[in-house]
């Protein structure tokens, strides 16, 4: 099923000599399928295919962009075992998670779909013409949300299903109209290209314009900013390290037309730990956060990688069950060697800060790729005078801060960057007495979690993904949930347009059902003349 060539649109290609092999974390092997690096003449053709594609497909109706979305979710399932086999061949991560990540994978296809035909994403809005008004008429002004064009996805490493191929990037970009060009990512290559299969087939079986889709093979950042830099691309959907996603994001501001880059670029998700909820329940709050620590060998976006506590005999019980806690749990498989390796360097950075003390450092499996778990300890004034310990270490570790008193809490809270999560464990006294120092919290993140774990991201209609920067590289957006259908379309406003040029989202007789504001009223009315 493996043919180890690009995608592109409704073809398949493989000119050029270069070539590239994924790799098995568990058993520490290269694979035996090689894949052809695209050339350079086949990633114009993928971008003049979406540009070509595009004149067509913004102009599909939701219904037949729904159809399509579930058109991929059912060729994804119908892969079956040999998706769920490979993912997890090329990810070292089990098969429960595989499959999953499967589920959601299709279940947030489904919700686009879903968002698709309620409609009103498209935020239209009227304002009818008043011709008698004085002392001068009003025009007749329509807007609404409307696609791109071609949108460039680079998949993540740690979701190889749901944040990759077809993951929230793409199918929110298809959603709103885009053509999507996917960047495979080089730890999945199979997996990308059984998904991008899938993908190719729904296209063709539901009439969608060639050049709808396609998937590209290339070695990191040398495939990544030629088609960065390539101006048929009109935004750009990251997920990964601050590293790569600053590179991108600079390389596009150097463009001739910048673009839209919604980058995930990491986070520390700090969590608040107030006196009272610990004093109640130290053991079973360090048991919890122990294997949210460590959930899927800590490569989750949202990994609990900062504590934050008020010193005292509370915070004390905690960090003495914690590292207890974290002692017990045995390395797991990281993502690819590259991630491994980086993860036990950046480990032995921080143990060797200022001020930072090792409560738990687990044997180094470097040679096994597999990362095992370890917790650190500073005191609030040293991490407040090394901007580097708020560098995301992305494995099975966590930094435990201690603050004298409540001053030093809110110094600390306010010297944080921005972050993806931000967690408070607090009794219902702690939330009225901690109230400033909540709120400064508020301000740092995308999304606030009370006495849970932030492992952990629910697809749906609130969900918001994303955070002040350096988390995302736009503090409006987010990478999951149905908003994320917004990253990938403008506002475009139509003045004294006859409605038969209008899009039926502003027709006067809303054949769509959709909800809309007219006169600043929401109303799913028609408009009246």
């Amino acid at each position: 099923m493996i043919t180890g060539k690009n995608i592109i649109g409704f073809a398949a290609a493989a000119t050029g000599t270069d070539t590239l092999r994924a790799y098995d974390p568990v058993s520490n092997a290269t694979l035996p399928e090689m894949f052809a690096t695209a050339t350079t003449e086949e990633v114009n053709q993928a971008v003049e295919k979406a540009t070509t594609a595009f004149k067509t497909y913004r102009h599909t109706s939701p219904e037949q962009r729904a159809v399509f979305l579930e058109a991929i979710a059912t060729e994804i399932l119908a892969i079956g075992d040999p998706l769920l086999e490979r993912t997890v061949t090329e990810s070292g991560l089990p098969l429960a998670r595989i499959t999953g990540e499967r589920m959601r994978t299709v279940n947030q296809l489904r919700l686009f779909a879903a968002v698709l035909r309620e409609g009103s994403w498209v935020e239209a809005i009227i304002d009818p013409a008043q011709p008698e008004r004085t002392p001068l008429p009003r025009a007749d002004i329509r807007k609404m949300l409307v696609p791109l064009g071609p949108v460039l996805v680079f998949p993540a490493s740690n979701f190889p299903l749901a944040f990759s191929t077809a993951g929230g990037d793409t199918a929110s970009a298809l959603a709103a109209g885009n053509p999507v060009i996917v960047k495979a990512h080089e730890s999945h290559l199979g997996t990308n290209e059984l998904v991008a299969t899938a993908i190719q087939k729904a296209a063709q079986s539901c009439g969608m314009p060639d050049g709808v889709f396609s998937s590209l093979n290339g070695a990191g950042a040398l495939l990544g900013q030629q088609l960065v830099k390539h101006p048929g691309i009109k935004a750009i959907g990251f997920t990964g390290s601050f590293k790569a996603g600053t590179a991108i994001f600079d390389a596009v501001n150097q463009r001739a037309e910048p673009i839209p880059v919604y980058a995930e670029m990491g986070s520390i998700n700090p969590v608040l730990l107030l006196p009272g909820k610990l004093e109640a329940s130290a053991q079973q709050t360090a048991q919890q956060y122990a294997q949210s620590i460590t959930l899927g060998t800590g490569q989750f976006c949202t990994n609990p990688g900062l504590l934050i506590a008020l010193a005292g005999n509370a915070t004390e019980q905690f960090a003495v069950a914690l590292q207890k806690e974290m002692a017990a749990i045995n390395a797991g498989t990281m993502l690819n060697p590259g991630i491994c390796y980086h993860y036990y360097e950046n480990r032995e950075q921080l143990s060797r800060r200022k001020g930072v003390q090792t409560l738990y450092a687990g044997p180094k499996e470097k040679d096994a790729t597999k990362g095992s778990p370890a917790l650190y300890r500073v005191d609030a004034k040293d991490f407040i005078a090394s901007e580097e310990l708020q560098q995301e270490v992305f494995g099975p570790a966590s930094l435990l801060v201690v603050c004298n008193d409540d001053a030093e809490l809110s110094k600390l809270l306010l010297h944080l960057h921005g972050q993806l999560t931000g967690t408070v464990m607090a009794s219902a006294t702690d939330l009225l007495t901690y109230a400033d120092a909540v709120e400064i919290l508020c301000q740092k993140v995308g999304r606030v979690i009370l006495n849970n774990v932030p492992t952990g991201v629910e697809p749906g209609y609130a969900m918001h993904h994303g955070g002040p920067f350096p988390a995302t590289t736009d503090i409006r957006s987010t990478s999951v949930g149905a908003s994320a259908i917004v990253r990938f379309a403008r506002p475009l406003c139509f003045q004294d347009w006859p409605q038969q040029l209008l899009p039926d989202a502003l027709k006067d007789e809303n054949p769509l059902g959709i909800w809309r504001k007219i006169d600043g009223q929401l109303t799913k009315d028609t408009v009246s003349r």
